[in-house]
């Protein structure tokens, strides 16, 4: 098994596992070697396993996976062990996952370090696979009614980024951005310049304004923010985590957002073949109907404004119309994708 391997989900049978279904355990060391046996016992068993190779590693896929329990090295390059505990115990979001060190340090310093940095427990090298399953049944059992049904939904957000949706979760009563995909946190980058813990100022506005809509189970307008012939759609999708205890702190709970970027690409190809216009013909008239003028549509296709006038010229030929406002028009009613699709 080569390290390359190991670093991907695997995917066992899922009715051996402990305690029930889709348990995940990620694995922490920075020796493949190391991990390789109890990476294929804890297969066998039923678990879902992820393997990091570095404390960075370890931190970004905790939190993004929120496995059931970590098995985590001591002594790594870099960020150790030690720190990585600390890191994930100081993050509410990761918090509550337990920690089973795994360590050749038997001296007591070492091991009061390992439980102070927030280990539920350790395990000594050479490791024995069915000594740290049992250890790890006896910590699932604690943590996994805090954690019911959370790795679930993490994964399943997480899979919605493969088909092009990206999810986030913002809290109702401070706006605070709390959890968010891969995918979803380019897209916020790109189109909003901001990063979690912010939610973007637009997004917040827009949540806030239909959030008596969701609450009557009315599913509100979307938000749309355009990037050039690129644009990201936002969805009120659900109320998230404990509803009843946000109601009781007046706090509202969270809500989870779904994300989706749509191109203009196949746009302009069905403006190019409704009106016989070449690539570039489509381009002047889709920033035509965007309402740009020559000379921005110039400085945005790198073209001077004669150049965007003759082409300009050619498309109200080929049209039959003699405005820009009138081609505008035409396209609109023929390629119902160019009308705008705001939702705030």
């Amino acid at each position: 098994m080569t390290a390359n391997h190991m670093t991907h989900q695997t995917t066992p049978e899922r009715t051996g596992a402990p305690l029930g279904s889709a348990l995940v355990v990620l694995i922490v060391d920075d020796v493949p070697d190391n991990v390789a046996p109890l990476h294929d016992a804890l297969d066998e068993a039923g678990y879902t396993v992820l393997v990091a190779l570095d404390g960075e590693s370890a931190i970004r896929r905790a939190t993004q996976a929120l496995p059931d329990v970590i098995l985590l090295d001591a002594v790594m390059p870099g960020i150790d062990g030690f720190e990585v505990a600390r890191r994930l115990k100081a993050d509410p979001i990761t918090a509550q996952i337990p920690i089973i060190f795994m360590t050749g340090l038997t001296e007591t310093e070492h091991l009061v370090a390992a439980l102070d940095a927030g280990g539920a427990d350790y395990v000594t090298k050479p490791i024995k696979p069915r000594e740290v399953m049992a250890r790890m049944g006896v910590h699932l059992r604690t943590a996994r009614h805090v954690r019911q049904g959370a790795v679930e939904r993490s994964q399943a957000r997480n899979a919605l980024d493969a088909f092009g949706y990206a999810t986030i979760t913002v809290r109702e009563h401070d706006g605070r951005l709390m959890w968010q995909t891969p995918l979803a946190r380019d897209l916020l980058q790109r189109y909003c310049g901001t990063e979690a813990p912010a939610t973007p100022p637009a997004v917040l506005q827009w949540l806030r304004r239909h959030l008596h809509d969701a609450q009557a189970q009315r599913e509100p307008p979307r938000l749309t923010l355009e990037n050039g012939p690129r644009r990201l759609t936002f969805r009120l999708h659900q109320r998230v985590g404990d509803q009843d205890q946000g109601e009781v702190n007046g706090e509202g709970g969270d809500w989870l957002i779904v994300m989706q970027e749509t191109s203009d690409a196949s746009v302009l190809e069905s403006m190019a073949q409704a009106f016989a216009l070449t690539a570039r013909e489509a381009e002047v008239l889709y920033w035509v109907v965007k309402g740009k003028t020559n000379r921005d549509i110039g400085d945005i296709l790198g073209a001077s404004p004669a150049t965007v006038k003759k082409h300009l010229e050619r498309i109200h030929a080929k049209l039959g119309v003699e405005t820009r406002t009138a081609a505008a028009t035409m396209a609109i009613n023929r390629v119902p994708l160019l009308q705008p699709q705001h939702g705030g």
